[in-house]
């Protein structure tokens, strides 16, 4: 018999679909994992820009150490509730100001240039 015969049959038995599958299916787990490399990228990127961001300094109500004064005094607008409900949860609130202390925590390191230590 001639070789064509033989592909004739194995094409006829479904030989090649058998093949197609498969390769569709290393492709489809290729192209997942070529997307878990990326999210990976993608988590390491973020991750070194947030390395890179100075601490900001932030009051204990939640507010940037911006919105205080020198004498302490925060000037940022809250809504403070005026009105609850039977399970003590506020309902009603009304504009007020914010009556914090001002940010007493750690100041954020001032950039510094340092030379090398190593000479060429």
């Amino acid at each position: 018999m001639e070789w064509y015969w033989w592909v004739f049959i194995f094409f006829m038995m479904g030989g090649f679909g058998s093949i197609a599958s498969r390769g569709q299916q290393a492709l489809a787990t290729r192209h997942k994992r070529q997307l878990e490399r990326i999210e990976v990228q993608r988590k390491e990127r973020q991750a070194i820009e947030a390395a890179n961001k100075p601490p900001e300094p932030i009051c204990g109500c939640t507010h940037h150490l911006a919105k205080h004064d020198k004498a302490g005094k925060c000037h940022e607008a809250v809504e403070t509730p005026t009105a609850w409900d039977e399970n003590k949860k506020p309902v009603r609130f009304e504009a007020g100001s914010c009556n914090c202390q001002q940010y007493v925590g750690p100041q954020p390191l001032s950039q510094v240039y340092a030379e090398e230590l190593t000479d060429l």
